[in-house]
């Protein structure tokens, strides 16, 4: 594709009768209800393979309807309002998360945008419908869901939910960065931001192959916009009790459990629209089969991808451990930030220079030179980077130590600085070995009595 595409034709959207419209939506809401019922039974069936362990096997045929009974249970359970909590905004707080959730699927494309399909005789589009700025609207609608999590954590009233709807807060401000950046490589080699568009843009080669460090990105933003482990930091047990949900329970607690496992779905659903071709299907089937990617068949291409991307969930839940959250907010500022800008410019160059009509092996040396020239002037920035480092250690400023418990407030220290010792009641040398059997004080010269170790 040396040119960007000509403007998206979307007049095909919009033309359904509304009895077919409502048909659609219902369709897009069962998906993701079916779809996370069967999402959970496998998360707990695939880390109990993965942990040696049985898993659900009690309700249903294998377990398969244990979802389904932790529903039931959820609702049934007594609701419990806190009596210091804000109570309108606390029972629209888990409302105002979820009903995001649901909302971004409208613009994901099923199949082909042909009017392929006949649904009790009338031809349409596998696609609730779609706009010139169907992927905006998908991180608009990301974006507003993080409010449900902020305000379930401030009207509660508690403490520990207050800092776990904080830090998802500051979580999705650092991860919705890269994730955009990510977001306008795609833009930039389609030349469109129609979802329906981005996927005809596959036709010849899935973006995962052009595009390989923005669907890296957009992978690990997608793990940490939906709170999932290794970044769960907002409802993590060990620090926070349970988060910024510890004082829900009932209906309201299982619909932060539904908000967090549909937006697992359509997280996954946009990196296979955006990176994976979409509904197209893969490439030894494509080959020898020409109706692989019509009638019906593009959307079991498209469920099956999303399935792929949902194990991944799974797997590293399963696999990772939590990280700390210093650790989280160094990965998305300092690393996946700058590596998305840098990329994003890396991109935009290359299309540039295709559009000039410049051949491979030009464009190939143009951005050697450029990322030659970057790697050195960083090269140089961390020498003198590294001697204004040591020549401040070698000179302290009043020769005091770091005291990080001054002013009587905990605090970490500052990169470089180290805790004081441990405050003990005798060093290690003095210590006396006591022999079993033996008396467990000895009394020194003076007549005191310490403690034997």
């Amino acid at each position: 594709m040396n040119t960007l595409l000509a403007a998206e034709d979307l007049s095909m959207f919009g033309q359904d009768p509304w009895w077919l419209v409502l048909i659609k939506a219902v369709f897009c809401f069962a998906f993701l209800m079916v779809t996370v019922l069967f999402s959970i039974v496998w998360e707990r069936k695939v880390v109990a393979w993965m942990q040696l362990r049985i898993g659900p096997n009690r309700h249903g045929p294998w377990g398969m309807l244990q979802s389904l009974a932790d529903g039931i249970k959820l609702m049934l359970k007594e609701d419990v309002i806190v009596k210091k909590a804000d109570k309108v905004v606390y029972v629209l707080a888990p409302i105002i998360a979820a009903i995001p959730a649901f909302m971004a699927i409208a613009v994901i494309p099923f199949g082909p945008a042909d009017n392929e399909v006949s649904i009790f005789g009338v031809r349409t589009t596998m696609q609730l419908t779609d706009l010139p700025i169907a992927m905006l609207y998908v991180l608009a609608i990301a974006s507003v869901g993080i409010y449900g999590i902020v305000l379930a954590g401030w009207s509660s009233g508690s403490t520990y939910p207050l800092l776990g709807g904080l830090r998802s807060c500051a979580q999705m401000i650092s991860y919705e960065i890269a994730m955009g950046a990510a977001f306008a490589s795609v833009f930039l080699y389609s030349g469109s931001m129609s979802t329906s568009a981005i996927v005809e843009a596959q036709a010849d080669r899935w973006f995962i192959v052009l595009l390989p460090v923005s669907f890296i990105i957009y992978v690990v933003t997608m793990v940490g916009e939906t709170n999932r482990a290794p970044f769960d930091m907002p409802e993590s047990e060990g620090d926070l009790v349970g988060g910024f949900n510890t004082e829900y329970s009932s209906i309201k607690f299982a619909m932060f459990m539904l908000a967090e496992y549909v937006n697992m779905v359509t997280v996954s659903a946009v990196s296979v629209t955006l990176f994976l071709g979409g509904w197209r299907a893969p490439w030894p089937v494509s080959t020898f089969w020409e109706g692989a990617n019509h009638g019906w068949w593009p959307m079991l291409w498209f469920v099956l991808k999303v399935q792929l991307l949902l194990f991944f969930f799974i797997w590293l839940r399963g696999t990772l451990p939590r990280v700390r959250y210093d650790q989280l907010m160094k990965l998305g500022w300092k690393v996946l930030i700058p590596v998305s800008v840098v990329w994003l410019m890396l991109v935009a160059t290359v299309r540039a220079l295709r559009n000039e009509n410049y051949d491979f092996q030009t464009i190939v040396l143009y951005v050697a030179g450029a990322v030659l020239t970057v790697l050195l002037l960083s090269f140089v920035a961390d020498m003198f980077r590294d001697r204004r480092g040591a020549a401040a250690q070698a000179e302290p400023e009043d020769g005091r130590p770091f005291d990080p418990m001054a002013g009587g407030f905990p605090v970490p220290p500052l990169p470089g600085q180290t805790l004081p010792p441990v405050p003990r009641r005798r060093p290690r040398s003095e210590r006396e070995l006591i022999v079993s059997g033996g008396p467990d004080t000895a009394t020194e010269s003076d007549g005191k009595e310490t403690d034997g170790v």
